[in-house]
């Protein structure tokens, strides 16, 4: 591709516009999916470049990953919440709650984890009817939701760590 004076090659266009798109991924993690944003950067760059052998396998790698990371999300705010004393019939309620949020207020940080928080908090607060119990749950699922985010950037610079084996090697 010629711009100006400058040739570029479509592969270097791509793994440009791949990297930007992952390491935007990997920042603004609380605000969007970050780890989605990373494989689609990947399957986007697979498919502007060819996949190949090396490829394929470090696509399903970063597949994989994707499908983890988003998983262990709501498995780790719900189980540090079950721990500070919500049964597990309030924490399905709660992470339920932040699924239908997303929906509502389309910004996973408001209306996901906004909806789980006060979900549970109400529940627990109308169960136990002692507002200081039903605190220590939501507590314990803003922890889960703490180490959430901690894991989803390990696993994003790892996916991205991938993705550059793939398009280096």
């Amino acid at each position: 591709m010629q711009i100006g004076p400058y040739t570029i090659e479509i592969e270097q266009a791509a793994r440009g516009i791949a990297i930007v798109m992952m390491v935007v991924g990997l920042l603004v993690i609380p605000i969007l999916p970050g780890l989605v944003i990373i494989w689609v950067s990947a399957l986007g760059y697979g498919i502007a470049v060819g996949f190949g052998v090396l490829g394929w396998v470090m696509f399903a790698l970063i597949t994989v990953l994707m499908l983890a990371g988003s998983i262990l999300d709501n498995v780790l705010m719900g189980v540090t919440a079950h721990k500070e004393g919500a049964p597990w019939w309030v924490v399905l309620i709660a992470l339920a709650s932040a699924i239908i949020g997303s929906f509502v207020i389309p910004i996973p940080i408001i209306g996901g984890i906004l909806a789980a928080l006060l979900v549970l908090f109400l529940i627990e607060w109308m169960r136990l009817k002692d507002a200081r119990k039903a605190l220590v749950s939501m507590r314990g699922m803003l922890i889960g939701c703490g180490w959430a985010a901690v894991f989803r950037v390990i696993i994003g610079l790892v996916m991205i760590g991938l993705w550059l084996i793939w398009a280096w090697a």
